[in-house]
């Protein structure tokens, strides 16, 4: 083949390449910060679709008890076969009259019926069912602010595993290095063969637990996928290596987030919510004891006419308008249990609040010491950072200088690793405690 005929397939190749590579580039797996998980969860969380198909039909019910207020109007009509009209003017065993009428007939009309009173039961309907769209809607904030926690506690959970796996990484990198280390000196007979079998047996120990860390962030990962609505085995990352801001606010107090959780908290509205509505069912009852008055209209054109004497086969109209009063006397007796009963469900709904804010309070106060211990954990485990660090170094030297075991620097390199876990584990903690407070008094 001819050198300049290569060219043109050379530029194919070199084009697919490109191509590629740049296809490769347009595949690079998400990063995700706290913030952005929390967006595409409250878009995309399967939860929280549910609960906003459950507004959507409170809604419609607020809306469908608006059209009760309308008034009921129809149209009908019917068609017939008559039969022969018979008088018996001297008793049934004589001979009747037969009245010519048509072998069939039909009616066509219209009947309007409007409610004028009736108790104020379907206005007080809709204002009930506007509040149990109102409580759907607490329903709603509580189950957005309860996935935005499992959306963080995941998130913390995968920030702690991933800086795991790094310690553990670097761990191991030392490790191999220092294995090679006392290799050597076993070598050169200045340690013992305990020695270099000490640390194999730790480094393989390392090994271990960087695998059982691995399988931790695949489940993690997979959760927090599964709470943004996304194929579970979808690829993303999180930026840990830099940490996270500590927005925790030491300067509001226990008393302060109490107050805002009885503003603000979804759970404490519900109940209040259902305090509403149980004061609102005993009125709606008590509203059967009052009368019913209604306007009414109909006009019926029926063929033939035999409803009034005379009779005709000719086509007539007839219809009525007026208004009507109905009073069902039997409510009041019915009603006494029933009434009696709707004030026992108020009683409850006004124990149930005193219950929740004690119920509040109590978790309030839990979380608030948590953060509290939390931001004393992270002092104390940054003191021991130093020391464990100081320590491993004067231990360190000393056995290279044969003037300490290797069994104390083992101990002193695994007290360090540990205190690297422990101030990482303090932070997502406090983490943790801030977000749970503000999730648990309606501020998530």
């Amino acid at each position: 083949m001819k050198p300049y005929k290569l060219i043109p397939i050379l530029g194919t190749i070199l084009l697919l390449f490109v191509q590629s590579l740049h296809a490769q580039d347009l595949k690079t797996t998400p990063v995700f910060s706290l913030d952005e998980m929390w967006k595409i969860a409250e878009m995309n969380n399967r939860q929280l679709k549910l609960s906003d198909l459950n507004l959507q039909q409170s809604n419609l019910e607020v809306l469908e008890a608006k059209d009760r207020l309308l008034p009921e109007l129809s149209i009908g009509g019917d068609l017939k076969a008559n039969s022969k009209f018979l008088i018996y003017d001297n008793g049934l065993f004589s001979s009747p009259q037969d009245v010519p009428v048509k072998g069939y007939g039909y009616r066509v009309g219209y009947n309007l019926n409007f409610t004028i009173f009736n108790g104020g039961k379907d206005k007080r309907n809709i204002k009930m069912k506007e509040e149990g769209e109102t409580r759907s809607q607490y329903e709603v904030d509580m189950q957005r602010h309860g996935i935005k926690y499992n959306v963080a506690d995941a998130y913390l959970g995968l920030y702690k595993f991933l800086n795991f796996r790094d310690f553990l990484a670097a761990e191991i990198a030392a490790e191999k290095k220092q294995l090679l280390l006392i290799e050597s000196l076993h070598k050169n007979g200045i340690v013992l063969k305990s020695d270099v079998l000490r640390t194999s047996v730790k480094l393989s120990q390392l090994e271990l637990s960087l695998s059982g860390i691995e399988k931790k962030i695949d489940i993690t990962k997979q959760r927090l996928n599964i709470l943004m609505g996304r194929d579970n085995k979808e690829e993303f990352d999180i930026t840990y290596k830099s940490g996270f801001e500590m927005d925790a606010n030491t300067d509001t107090s226990y008393a302060d987030y109490v107050n805002i959780a009885l503003h603000q908290s979804p759970e404490y509205k519900m109940v209040t919510s259902d305090l509403r509505l149980s004061e609102m069912n005993i009125r709606q009852i008590k509203a059967t004891l009052l009368p019913k008055i209604a306007v009414y209209s109909n006009y019926d054109y029926t063929y033939p006419q035999i409803s009034f004497y005379p009779y005709s086969n000719d086509l007539w109209g007839f219809g009525q308008t007026g208004i009507k009063m109905q009073f069902s006397i039997d409510n009041l007796y019915k009603s006494k249990h029933a009434i009696a009963r709707a004030q026992v469900v108020n009683d409850q709904a006004r124990e149930m609040i005193n219950i929740k804010k004690d119920e509040i309070s109590i978790r309030v106060k839990e979380a608030f010491l948590q953060q509290q211990q939390a931001w004393e954990s992270v002092k104390m485990a940054k003191e021991n950072i130093i020391k464990t660090t100081e320590t491993v170094r004067v231990i360190r030297s000393s056995y290279l200088n044969q003037e300490s075991l290797l069994t104390d620097l083992l101990e002193a390199e695994n007290a360090l690793l540990e205190a690297k876990f422990n101030l990482t584990t303090a932070h997502t903690n406090l983490k943790r405690t801030h977000i749970q407070l503000l999730a648990i008094v309606g501020m998530l």
